[in-house]
């Protein structure tokens, strides 16, 4: 996972659509979906740096003029319980989702399986999702449908895999998927994503 070139980051809306499809759709719809973007994405595969424009739209809808987030919840940064097993907000805080992105980021905007902090308008392009359960594994699947190299990371959950900009982790069958939208050489990101992995897998 070497440094990206200039060219590598123009692809980053392609991977955000890919992830977008995985969220959104069925399994094997996300991966159809994803193996139809990877024509138009670079021929290496790896992932790139956020488009600004793409993240700057979300930062609005979520952030608000002021940088609040309108009906968005708090996560706790506490272990999560039985019930809570499944909730992304209650797996990964907002203090820890910023110590991900290098920013400060709004409070959490909950939705059923996914959970998403985003910087402010004001601030740099900086954004963390978190998914659970088979928005996460599809996410998992439209990655390795375009060809990007996950690598495994042992000793964490039952399984758990990284790459540039995201990873994911299973234990007891429950798959959660962290994604970062940074604009920053993705070999920063390793250790912070492995380092939030073990968190998480902890709260499983």
């Amino acid at each position: 996972m070497g440094v990206e070139t200039w060219g590598t980051r123009m692809d980053r809306p392609v991977v955000i659509r890919a992830r977008v499809a995985a969220r959104v759709a069925s399994p094997a719809v996300a991966v159809v979906v994803a193996l139809g973007l990877a024509g138009c994405g670079s021929s290496n595969g790896d992932s790139a740096s956020p488009a600004p424009s793409s993240v700057a739209a979300t930062s609005s809808t979520a952030g608000g003029q002021n940088g609040s987030s309108s009906g968005g919840t708090t996560a706790s940064a506490t272990p999560a319980s039985a019930h809570q097993a499944t909730d992304p907000c209650a797996l990964v805080s907002r203090q820890e989702a910023e110590q991900l992105a290098g920013t400060s980021l709004n409070n959490a905007v909950a939705q059923p399986g996914a959970c998403t902090y985003t910087a402010p308008p004001s601030g740099p392009t900086a954004q963390v999702e978190v998914f659970t359960g088979e928005t996460a594994k599809s996410y998992l699947a439209a990655e390795r449908g375009i060809g990007h190299q996950l690598q495994p990371l042992p000793g964490i959950g039952d399984e758990a895999y990284v790459e540039d900009y995201a990873v994911f982790v299973n234990k007891h069958d429950v798959w959660v998927s962290i994604d970062l939208t940074r604009s920053n050489d993705p070999a920063a990101n390793r250790g912070p994503l492995e380092s939030l992995a073990r968190t998480v897998a902890s709260r499983l």
